[in-house]
């Protein structure tokens, strides 16, 4: 099975070839703006519809995650976003079809639920609405999605698959999360600042990501699947396994105690459809996250 695998250089992409590479029925190439001298990656550029004209020949699957994925970055530079995360979407589309690869899965995210529906429980059947979303990041994932949609109400033949993955930690040196940040800055300092210690997330380690995407290569037809952690984890849960990790005691400020940030998405349907069940706990991913921050 060959897959091409879009910004095959990000976070997700590096361990996701990793993992793809213990199965031998996987073949996997990449493009990606990063410039690499590996093998199977080449320097493309999704923006430019003719980008397919450069991918190898008869591939399978289209694994797209090349996006703008930072809401900041999308915010700050709105054309170049809508450019690379819809523009670029349909692109890959377009390279489908033009070169006949039968299965696309997008990665998209759990944003597009939108906070006012999160914050009680949201699922894949959910019904979206654009004009509710808050994040610039998430309306072009939104966006992207509505495409690939009607897409494949048009192009049965084809297999579409959109995985919406949760709030992913993991072990980097950049780019962080809420657990990998706060980690750190109890790891640095006596005192941390929070939002509300009942802020919760349903935290999901990058191994777990990529485990999922692997999962969702066999689905056929078209599919919605969340990517999510197992548990709704406060920051409280957060701080006090990071604090017995790292045998700290810290004073924590809240600065807005009363108005917790809740986002609830279940990943139950999803998990059943793909037979998925994280296994990374947050302590585990933790102890991970430290090991890794002690070799750099």
């Amino acid at each position: 099975m060959r897959i091409l695998i879009t910004g095959i250089n990000s976070f997700v992409g590096q361990y996701l070839v990793k993992e793809l590479k213990k199965h031998k029925k996987f073949r996997v190439f990449g493009c990606d703006l990063l410039r690499t001298n590996k093998n199977n990656i080449i320097n493309l550029d999704i923006r430019d519809k003719n980008f397919y004209r450069k991918l190898p020949k008869d591939l399978d699957i289209i694994i797209h995650l090349a996006a703008i994925s930072r809401d900041k970055d999308c915010s700050n530079d709105l054309p170049n976003s809508y450019m690379t995360n819809v523009v670029g979407t349909l692109n890959v589309i377009e390279a489908a079809k033009k070169l006949n690869i039968k299965k696309i899965i997008f990665a998209s995210t759990e944003w597009v639920y939108p906070n006012s529906l999160a914050s009680k429980k949201v699922d894949e059947n959910t019904k979206l609405d654009i004009t509710k979303l808050e994040s610039d990041y998430a309306i072009t994932k939104l966006i992207s999605e509505i495409h690939l949609t009607e897409f494949y109400k048009k192009n049965k033949d084809f297999n579409v698959t959109i995985l919406r993955f949760g709030i992913i930690y993991g072990e980097r040196a950049a780019n962080w999360s809420a657990v990998e940040a706060i980690f750190n800055n109890i790891k640095k300092n006596d005192k941390i600042s929070v939002g509300s210690i009942k802020t919760s997330r349903k935290f999901i380690h990058i191994n777990d990501i990529v485990m999922g995407i692997t999962k969702s290569i066999n689905l056929k037809k078209f599919n919605i699947i969340n990517l999510q952690g197992s548990e709704l984890i406060t920051l409280k849960k957060l701080i006090d396994i990071s604090t017995q990790i790292l045998k700290k005691k810290i004073k924590v400020h809240q600065k807005d105690n009363k108005n917790p940030s809740i986002r609830n998405v279940s990943s139950r349907i999803s998990n059943k459809k793909i037979k998925f069940k994280p296994k990374i706990s947050l302590k585990k991913g933790l102890l991970r996250f430290n090991n890794y921050l002690e070799k750099l």
